[in-house]
This record gives C-alpha cells, structure tokens and sequence, in this order.
C-alpha cells in the first residue's frame, strides 16, 4: 500500500488536478461499457476549482496523486469531487482524502456533509457506504439544484445517481 501525504492544495498544485480527475475516465468507460460526453468532457481546471472551494491533495513523493474538492453551498458542506489516478488506486488514497475532507468541514463548524454519486459503481456509491453515508432523498434546496444540473448534463441516462450525505 502506498503511503499518501494529504494536505492543503498548493498553487503548483492547480496544474495537475484535471489532469488526475480526466486520468479516471477509462474505469468508468470500462465499468459501464461505453463512453458518455457528460463523463468524457475535460474535467475543470484546478483553478476553477480552487475558487469554487477547499483542496486537498494526495501527495506521493511530490507528485499529485490524488485531490478531494470540499464546497459550501447554502451554509452546507458538500464533497463536489474526488479523484486518485488510477495507477494509484485501491490503496487507501481516496478514502484518506474523503476523511481529510470530513475533518475539514467539522473544523468549519459543519455536522454533515453531503456529496452526489453513482449508487451502483463500486467506487462511488459502496464505497463512500463504508466510510458512513447513507443515500437520502430528503434534499436540501442546493442539492436539488445539484440533481438538476447532473441530470441536464445526462448523468442519470448512465447509470442511477444519488445524493449522500455522512454526518460529522
């Protein structure tokens, strides 16, 4: 198992992240057997991302291996986006970042976070299942607007999508 440092994004991190989250569409692309423009599309760059919230960073011997997206929308702390390289995958990265992302929002006074998912793809859905979120269907008016927006981009023609949330 590789051992990650995560830590707060730093500016020479920016470059790298949409190069990570774009490195992740071949598992989708295999789990459903095609590809989907709404997943195929370049990811955001990590400027975008930075103004839109908090970074976190997996770090491997300097390199970015990994990043976790933390947003506030409505005075609520939502998991917007997480995304290890592949080459780096099922070796505790991503659930280490989804904790540093948990702890970040308790230190920001939050007692839940919510994130949108695939229920069914076993990196999404299941595996956020083990590190405490439950699906809901009890929206907050954010996470309407959140279901709109994923089901305008086409994402639930692929596969059923969710809101989760975990309390904190």
């Amino acid at each position: 198992m590789t051992s990650a440092s995560i830590r707060l994004a730093r500016p020479s991190d920016l470059r790298h992240l949409a190069g990570v989250e774009d490195a992740g569409l071949v598992l989708f692309e295999e789990h459903f057997n095609r590809t989907h423009a709404a997943l195929a599309s370049p990811a955001p760059s990590g400027g975008e991302r930075d103004q839109a919230g908090t970074l976190l960073v997996a770090d491997v011997g300097g390199e970015v291996v990994g990043f976790a997206h933390l947003t506030f929308a409505d005075d609520r702390a939502h998991l917007e986006q997480v995304s290890v390289l592949p080459s780096y995958g099922r070796q505790g990265i991503g659930a280490a970042l989804v904790r540093a992302v948990m702890s970040e929002a308790r230190g920001s006074g939050h007692r839940e976070l919510s994130l949108c998912t695939f229920a069914d793809v076993p990196w999404n859905g299941p595996f956020y299942g083990t590190l405490g979120f439950v699906e809901v269907d009890d929206l907050e008016p954010f996470q309407v607007r959140l279901r709109e927006h994923e089901r305008a981009l086409g994402l639930d023609g692929i596969g059923r999508r969710v809101v989760m949330r975990a309390p904190l």
